[in-house]
């Protein structure tokens, strides 16, 4: 009987494991697989194919390329630190601050805007902030400035919208480790006297150290690999590394060269996550349950 239920449990497994597998395998692995190896091909001036790092040494000797690199690396770490700063308190009011009775109601808040698409509230900021928006008809008629300006098309504008389109996958994953942190401990701190910030960084940080990690390293990744808040919000002048990307593959056609692109912006996501488990003393297990 015992032998009966194995089989049948292997049988059930392996039917809801198959479509997952063939998933990954043939629209993750299979696709990734073959762009590496066009990332290694080139045409010569007799128009064959060849192998070569021809791609890759492009990278290097285009300044346009490695800058743009560079910049959307900066930006990236940047973006991911101001969501923690602004995603830490929410999550702390949420789980710690306001009734238990509210908690649900105030996530559900947090999650309405990310029902609809990336595109749509993107478009709502570009409303808000272009020179005839929202904020420039309040500020003319409150007489705050006598002609509107533009808030579009800045670095800051731009870092604005990729905090607010990641900011979720930050306030998630701390709401949950918080959720867990004992409220005698915080008590019993105040009661020997600590002050807020020994309380923040002696108990509040470690505790959801895990949660910081696992959130920073979504945002991170999801910002890095970001194409449509930049190139809208961030105008021309913002240059973002998945643009360069883009213009490989669709603008000028050619796929072995932004394959290579593709796969340093992989290896630079990949490097700089695995610095920060190593700073954070974190290991990728932990992190990811």
């Amino acid at each position: 009987m015992k032998n009966k239920i194995k089989k049948q449990f292997r049988w059930a497994l392996l039917f809801f494991l198959t479509p997952v597998l063939l998933w990954l395998v043939l629209l993750i692995v299979l696709p990734q697989i073959d762009l590496f190896i066009m990332s290694f091909r080139s045409e010569n001036d007799a128009g064959e194919m060849i192998w070569t790092v021809t791609n890759y040494l492009n990278f290097f000797q285009e300044p346009i390329y490695w800058l743009t690199f560079v910049r959307t690396a900066i930006y990236s770490i940047l973006v991911t630190f101001l969501t923690f700063v602004i995603a830490l308190p929410v999550a702390f009011y949420i789980t710690k601050v306001v009734k238990p009775k509210f908690q649900g109601f105030l996530t559900l808040l947090l999650l309405l805007p990310f029902w609809v698409s990336e595109m749509v509230r993107v478009y709502g900021w570009m409303i808000l902030l272009r020179e005839s928006g929202v904020i420039n008809h309040f500020l003319l008629k409150l007489g705050f400035m006598t002609q509107p300006i533009e808030m579009l098309y800045r670095d800051s504008t731009m870092v604005l919208g990729l905090v607010y389109t990641s900011i979720l996958f930050m306030v998630v994953p701390l709401i949950s480790v918080l959720d867990s942190l004992d409220d005698s401990l915080i008590e019993a701190a105040y009661d020997l006297g600590a002050n807020m910030w020994s309380i923040l960084f002696k108990i509040i940080i470690p505790h959801a150290a895990p949660g910081i990690v696992s959130g920073s390293i979504v945002v991170f990744m999801l910002t890095l690999g970001n194409y449509l808040t930049p190139n809208l919000m961030g105008g021309k002048n913002s240059l973002w590394f998945t643009e360069q990307i883009y213009n490989q593959f669709i603008a000028s056609f050619n796929w072995n060269q932004g394959s290579a692109f593709g796969f340093l912006l992989l290896f630079l996501s990949s490097l700089v996550i695995w610095v920060g488990l190593k700073l954070s003393k974190q290991s990728l297990s932990k992190v990811v349950q």
